[in-house]
């Protein structure tokens, strides 16, 4: 399970976008036939550090979208972008999928493959540089990806638990 260090308490007056990941088509035969049902994997974010994500199922694939976004607004998460990036490196695995994200200079993009790159995008990252291992299953990924976020730490969280003041951190 995902740890949450980071959650946002109130969505009443953040902009929220959401972007759909992926869409899966499940089919259950019964004895009447067969049954097809849609899961939707979907990521909100505000392009500013906050990110969450959701699952939906439904009988029709806009009902799953809408489940999954009513989801994802109740999982959300702050996460520190510094100058367009992230702040250090970070690893993380959820499932078989293993995850390495890294910061990157200015102007180098999003680095990412399909489901890393939407959650990474909505979160506001603009240059990093970012590898999945092992399984390539959405779902997986996505988590994976939202895992790593939560444990990044902002300069300024370690300058304080290390007992540095920040005039010494960007001042030497």
């Amino acid at each position: 399970m995902i740890k949450r260090n980071n959650r946002v308490k109130s969505t009443n007056d953040i902009e929220l976008k959401d972007r759909l990941v992926a869409i899966n088509r499940v089919t259950k035969v019964t004895k009447g036939g067969r049954t097809f049902t849609f899961a939707a994997i979907v990521v909100v974010g505000n392009e500013n550090g906050i990110i969450g994500y959701g699952l939906g199922k439904a009988n029709e694939v806009t009902a799953a979208i809408a489940k999954g976004v009513e989801s994802a607004k109740k999982n959300l998460i702050k996460v520190p972008v510094h100058k367009g990036t992230v702040p250090h490196e970070q690893a993380a695995k959820f499932g078989g999928s293993r995850v390495i994200i890294k910061p990157a200079s200015q102007g180098t993009g999003v680095k990412a493959g399909g489901a890393m790159r939407a959650v990474l995008e909505s979160v506001g990252i603009t240059d990093v540089i970012c590898k999945s291992k092992g399984s390539s299953n959405p779902h997986n990924l996505v988590k994976a990806t939202i895992a790593a976020l939560d444990e990044m730490r902002s300069p300024a969280t370690v300058a304080q638990n290390r007992g540095v003041s920040m005039d010494k951190v960007f001042n030497g």
